[in-house]
């Protein structure tokens, strides 16, 4: 039976549905005694009131999961598995906060099937080509051979991982009722929020704003919910945007709770053509929605307008002191005190890389009990009575810059985000957004929560959601929503070890940050039990438990951190909290939290341990934190965790958790694509490499980590088979001399089982196949420029020593977004990473221009005979249209323009060559008549090669 059968998955329903208990008396981690069973944990902190929540439930009530079509996925809901009908007559505290349902077998089985069948289709395939060579062209022969071999590899390492996809699902109705009180309430941990940002005018001000807005707004316990924004810019803009933010929150976050608002990103709420309103009264919220909107507009225009207040507010001041020519001009910040980051005109200590740490709290932490706002009055005509109007903690974050240090970019940020919080609120559970992404569902943190707090769950280190996106065009040209990727690959993954960590969206374990192993292994999970028996580690305990032995306490407070106290820096605030970012944590006060402390003290540790030399000699950015050394410092930082032998679970939820912003045209999507690429070969020449990884790491999640740090070397191979074929037209060498019978039978059924396999494997996973294809036209024009300049750069470093640099992805737009709100999705911005699949599309038309010309030359006298060669011709030109569509096209209309052009170069080839005599020769069809016999046997192997690849990655 293949891994992951649908046996496996069974037996791990009925666990569920009989509060973690097998029917064997075992529980699904295998292990007999563990802490699965019985009540869940509980947070670390005290008790504290739930804000009031007043929108109305569906039937559904707490179930969040694929309701619509575009989410859809097909499960087995049977009785083991319904949630509900499992749970009559069990214990509050043993019920499953979320559900794990299986793939129908009608597709799963199938899909199985097929992959093992394309196996062994593809092997006896290349066996025949092997035993087929062409002597008139060995050099193309054997090259063919190698690509035909990577293809077929980086196929299997992409569909072996998609064995056994599952799908879960949150119940929030039972994380309700376990974790939330009669008297209002909640047991939920606390959780620390980071966004980062690291320059407000290529990542528009605004969009972070509303990025922080959303998250004030999210329902979850206020007190329990902390927001740090770094700005690794450290102006002023970016502070007193978060300032007029968190002003509009007193009245946006109200309003969302009066009126269950959604989505709770102002800017996406009123965009919205319609408002559907489920609350008590249409009229009061016709009312407060005119009053809030018109608050939103006011709020907009002193963002848009405060660039030019801080340098007029600057100006008067530096005017004041009669400062001369040649002093430096001082920022001022609204108060009248200097501004310690970076000025507008920089100056030393006070510029981009240069400049003091600053940690700032902007909301203060509030209170334990509710605290309703003011009825509605004649100045103030908004109602909040009978509303909570807390807001969340909220701090701004500017870590210290200085030259001669190497900040590690997103990485380094990130690890001074983590000790600054640890610092002021220390929450076990952290989640990291970019300051482009919102809280689009406000139920998008109680659903990852879920998934920390069930039953195993202490083994998960990482919540990952998928990434969507907004303002992308219809047709998606671009392949931006990605959604093979992260509904297809991640959803499979989810099914083994877990789905890896993509950078955004993501909610951690902080313990697992800091370097700890995960109190059990389990690598094997319900599918793969013994083997997770194989690699079960019993010498290591939580660290909240070994905190309560004597051996530990007689060591110290530090005594059990797993590696030596230097390793975590000199500050002794930071390393005390960390025995207190377990969950549970051995330090909860029966009495009650105190609260969080923001004194001067506090502020000033919080500072220190944002300096630029704190991780020097430390642990920072190797074994503690975000990984350092490559670009794409998730995907390492996950891997990382995974190797220790923790898990991690995929979140897809309806409405989308979050929402982002794609890149703006295809110059911007293509660097996008090279800063991953490019990191993701980093890490495969790096001690990283996870052919090395500890025997921790789940078998296929291994073959997973291969196929991402290995893809961009697809290129390689795709250059030559995207241009060999065309240009043999015009040599006459092919690759191969006759084929036969059984080459077109290994053909078809590789070609065959590949549609099927994708028709099955878009059906699991919800998507279209249209998304399907769009993925593969952009795979196309990205392996064609933006891995190609991967593998070159990463080959320049590793050999030369020389860094790469990349620079931040633009997400302003350009364009006038009120007549085409797409338009900047087609200004062209030339880049090198162009010229290569240019050359692509010429080479492919100037190929068919060829062999047409020497059909009509007479040199080739049946069509048939080139049929072959020109349908791939063209089969090459249709998935590198979106790239020539948006280089010379716009959006919505048909660019006539790039027909044209490429009839035009068809045409002026093909006469070209039938007129110019020394091109192909005296005698016309008498001059190379015998090529015309190889030509469709040399595109019928490029087809079977080609179309062997992956499509999977962006």
């Amino acid at each position: 039976m293949a891994p992951g059968g649908g046996d496996g998955r069974r037996n791990g329903g009925e666990t569920q549905a009989n509060g973690g208990k097998s029917s064997n008396g075992g529980c699904v981690c295998g292990f007999p005694v563990c802490a699965c069973a019985g009540a869940a944990a509980v947070a670390s902190a005290a008790s504290s009131a739930e804000m009031d929540r007043v929108v109305a439930v569906a039937a559904t009530e707490g179930q969040i999961g694929a309701v619509n079509d575009e989410s859809w996925v097909a499960v087995d809901l049977s009785d083991d598995l319904s949630g509900d009908g499992g749970d009559d007559g069990v214990a509050i505290e043993d019920r499953p906060v979320f559900r794990t349902e299986k793939i129908k077998g009608v597709l799963l089985h199938p899909y199985r099937v097929l992959i093992f069948v394309r196996l062994i289709a593809f092997t006896l395939f290349v066996i025949w080509r092997i035993s087929h060579r062409n002597p008139d062209a060995l050099w193309l022969w054997v090259t063919s051979i190698a690509g035909e071999f990577w293809f077929g590899f980086s196929w299997l390492l992409d569909q072996l991982p998609k064995l056994n996809p599952i799908n879960r699902v949150p119940d929030l109705t039972v994380l309700r009722q376990r974790f939330d009180r009669a008297d209002g309430t909640s047991r939920l941990p606390g959780l620390d929020i980071f966004v980062t940002t690291a320059d407000p005018f290529k990542e528009p001000i605004l969009s972070t704003a509303n990025s922080i807005l959303s998250i004030l707004a999210a329902d979850y316990p206020v007190e329990k919910n902390t927001c740090y924004l770094s700005d690794d810019s450290g102006m002023l803009l970016t502070y007193e945007a978060m300032v007029e933010a968190a002003k509009f929150a007193t009245v946006w976050v109200p309003f969302c709770r009066k009126h269950g608002i959604e989505p709770r990103g102002p800017e996406s709420y009123f965009e919205l053509k319609s408002h559907p309103y489920m609350g008590r009264s249409q009229e009061d919220f016709v009312n407060d929605r005119r009053r809030v909107r018109k608050e939103y507009d006011e709020f907009k225009a002193r963002i848009n307008g405060l660039e030019h207040d801080i340098k007029q507010r600057s100006d008067a001041y530096n005017a004041a002191r009669g400062l001369k020519d040649g002093e430096p001009r001082a920022t001022w910040m609204a108060d009248g005190s200097q501004w310690e980051g970076t000025w507008v005109e920089p100056s030393e200590n006070h510029r981009k890389g240069d400049h003091a740490g600053i940690v700032l709290v902007l909301v203060n932490h509030p209170s334990h009990s509710r605290q309703f706002g003011p009825p509605a009055s004649a100045d103030n005509p908004l109602d909040f009575s009978m509303v909570d109007t807390r807001l969340p903690m909220l701090v701004y974050v500017s870590r210290e810059k200085r030259p001669g240090f190497n900040h590690e970019k997103k990485a380094g940020a990130m690890n001074a985000l983590t000790r600054c919080s640890a610092v002021l609120t220390n929450s076990p559970f952290i989640l990291n957004l970019d300051c482009d992404h919102y809280i689009n569902n406000s139920q998008a943190l109680r659903a990852g929560i879920c998934f920390m707090l069930g039953r195993d769950s202490d083994t998960v280190a990482f919540v990952q959601f998928p990434q969507r996106f907004e303002g992308v065009d219809p047709t998606d040209l671009y392949a931006n929503h990605n959604r093979i990727f992260f509904d297809g690959t991640l959803r499979a993954l989810d099914g083994m070890q877990g789905p890896i960590y993509v950078g955004t969206g993501c909610l951690f374990r902080r313990i697992t940050l800091y370097g700890f192993d995960p109190p059990r292994i389990n690598v094997g999970g319900p599918c793969f039990p013994k083997l997770g028996g194989m690699f079960a580690k019993t010498k290591y305990e939580k660290p909240g438990l070994e905190m309560t032995t004597k051996a530990a306490v007689a060591k110290g407070k530090h005594g059990f951190l797993p590696l030596p106290k230097k390793s975590y820096g000199k500050s002794d605030a930071f390393v005390d909290s960390i025995p207190r970012a377990s969950h549970p944590s051995p330090f909860a006060n029966a009495a009650g939290d105190a609260g969080v402390v923001t004194d001067e003290a506090t502020i000033t540790e919080a500072v220190a341990v944002t300096t630029a030399a704190y991780e020097k000699k430390t642990g920072w950015g190797s074994n503690i934190g975000w990984v350092y050394g490559t670009v794409t410092e998730d995907v390492v930082t996950g891997y990382r965790m995974h190797i220790k032998g923790w898990r991690s679970r995929y979140c897809s939820i309806y409405p989308h958790a979050f929402i982002g912003t794609a890149p703006i045209n295809l110059t911007e999507r293509l660097y996008q694509v090279l800063r991953w690429s490019t990191g993701s070969l980093e890490i495969f020449f790096s001690r990283n490499n996870p052919l090395f990884g500890s025997t921790f790491l789940h078998p296929l999640q291994r073959v997973a980590y291969i196929n991402i740090t290995t893809y961009p070397f697809t290129a390689i191979f795709l250059i030559f088979y995207t241009t060999v074929p065309a240009l043999s037209f015009v040599t006459g060498h092919f690759i191969v001399q006759r084929p036969t019978t059984m080459f077109y039978v290994y053909l078809a059924i590789v070609l065959g089982t590949l549609l099927i396999l994708a028709v099955l494997e878009v059906k699991w996973a919800g998507v279209t196949v249209f998304e399907w294809f769009r993925n593969g036209q952009f795979w196309m024009t990205a392996s064609c420029s933006a891995y190609l300049a991967a593998v070159c750069q990463v080959l320049v470093k590793v050999v030369f020593r020389r860094d790469i640099s990349f620079k931040l992805t633009s997400k302003q737009p350009a364009g006038d977004e009120k007549k085409d709100p797409y338009a900047d999705l087609y200004v062209v911005r030339w880049t090198w990473l162009m010229v290569t699949p240019i050359i692509i599309i010429m080479v492919n038309i100037v190929g068919s221009a060829v062999a047409f010309a020497k059909v009509l030359d007479g040199e080739w006298t049946h069509w048939l005979k080139v049929a072959g060669g020109v349908f791939f011709n063209f089969w090459v030109l249709f998935h590198l249209y979106p790239f020539a569509k948006g280089l010379l096209g716009r959006h919505g209309k048909t660019p006539v323009v790039v027909l044209v052009w490429w009839a035009f170069t068809f045409v002026i080839t093909a006469v070209l060559y039938i007129n110019i005599p020394h091109i192909h020769g005296p005698g016309g069809k008498h001059g190379h008549g015998a090529l015309g016999r190889h030509a469709h046997g040399h595109h019928g192997v490029k087809l079977g090669g080609f179309e062997g690849e992956v499509y999977g990655w962006p």
